[in-house]
């Protein structure tokens, strides 16, 4: 029987990002301090002094706080603010604020000791809803017992935004906070390619000019779609892989994104490692074994600018690889629902790319490729990060 292939066709001739469209229209200036918080009461109290030298950006610029823990930012990145949590610091309350104008910002940060090793637990695709609820609990079950010193959750955090009016997605979203806010640690999220809201319009019927429209829903809620932190001497980048032009999502990470990506790392301390966290991942072997999708809501091929990408994979990889330069000490990624390890050997030395499995249920069944549901659980010491082990949500 001859079958047809089915290529989405967009036509881009540039590095520009449909996204970008939803930049702040115009800058905005902010002003704000951070402080040592003595007491960890989130509030800066009389002799808790301000801290220089922190990393603050807008997603576009990256400035520093002065002697006095003072800084200002015209912030024109997509109407947020964040700190870059330093070493040796934990942030008291959310790292990022909303972008107000005449709204001073006050960032508390709380001493805590370097850590010599620390373990961290890498989740994906809880695609939450009242229906699978009990697997996002059985993760915070696990966390409990394991105890990591945070969680990062690499995207398709709810179970559709793309294809659905608001009020579902809106509700997907509060479930995903109200479970998030049970967690006894920090959980770190990025967003995957089910957070983008309204899309394929052909199915949610939602208009481009909904000011919920796109990654602006899943901001509303979680904040910057990218940003980064530092912890027990390891540099954690949370990337947005996931990019859009009109009805169809692919994997792509944007000019703005890129340069954001060299400004943070041109702040380490020299000998930093880095460890990126992201939804679409950027190399996979998974196409391979899943083979070519060529209909269904998310065919596996896109053609854009004249030329053929895989849709799932991230398409300027190098491009990424490139901007945080030789620090790359490990690159993970999610929704290809399953635990992958590659590792390259190249000329500038070992690159490692990993997977982690999905919370949600399995969907491809057994056999022996099959998909398991777990997680990773990663170990640091001295600024290396371990290759990682296994776990299954449900032994």
């Amino acid at each position: 029987m001859t079958r047809s292939f089915v290529v989405i066709l967009l036509a881009w001739t540039s590095t520009m990002s449909a996204q970008q469209s939803e930049r702040v229209a115009a800058a905005v200036p902010v002003t704000g301090t951070v402080f040592v918080d003595l007491n960890g009461n989130g509030v800066r109290d009389p002799g808790e002094r301000g801290l220089g030298d922190i990393v603050i950006s807008d997603q576009v610029t990256v400035t520093r706080t002065d002697s006095t823990g003072h800084f200002r930012l015209d912030a024109n990145g997509y109407g947020f603010v964040f700190l870059v949590q330093p070493d040796g610091f934990l942030v008291r309350g959310p790292f990022w604020r909303k972008a107000e104008a005449g709204a001073p910002i006050e960032f508390a940060l709380v001493e805590a000791p370097l850590q010599a090793g620390f373990t961290f637990l890498h989740a994906s695709d809880t695609h939450i809803h009242p229906a699978n609820v009990d697997r996002t609990r059985r993760l915070r079950t696990l966390v409990d017992s394991l105890r990591p010193a945070f969680v990062i959750i690499s995207g398709d955090l709810v179970r559709d935004a793309l294809r659905v009016r608001e009020p579902e997605a809106r509700g997907y979203y509060e479930l995903l906070e109200s479970e998030l806010k049970q967690f006894r640690v920090p959980v770190y999220t990025v967003p995957g390619n089910h957070e983008i809201f309204g899309i394929e319009r052909h199915h949610s019927l939602v208009d481009r000019s909904h000011p919920l429209y796109g990654k602006r829903m899943y901001r509303s809620q979680r904040g910057p779609n990218y940003y980064s932190f530092s912890y027990g001497g390891v540099h954690f980048i949370g990337l947005d892989t996931v990019d859009y032009d009109d009805l169809w999502y692919n994997g792509h990470v944007d000019s703005l994104q890129l340069e954001w990506i060299r400004k943070d790392v041109a702040t380490l301390a020299a000998g930093t490692p880095v460890v990126t966290f992201n939804h679409i991942p950027l190399v996979t072997a998974a196409e391979h074994i899943d083979g070519l999708t060529e209909d269904g809501p998310a065919p596996t091929a896109i053609r854009i600018g004249g030329r053929s990408y895989f849709r799932h994979s991230v398409r300027n990889t190098v491009d990424v690889v490139q901007a945080i330069g030789p620090r790359l000490e490990i690159a993970l990624g999610g929704h290809m629902h399953r635990r992958e390890m590659l590792r390259y050997e190249t000329p500038s030395g070992t690159k490692r790319f990993h997977q982690t499995a999905a919370v949600t249920s399995p969907d491809k069944g057994e056999g022996p490729l099959g998909i398991r549901s777990g997680v990773t659980l990663y170990r640091v010491a001295e600024g290396r990060v371990d290759d990682g082990v296994f776990i299954p949500l449900f032994p």
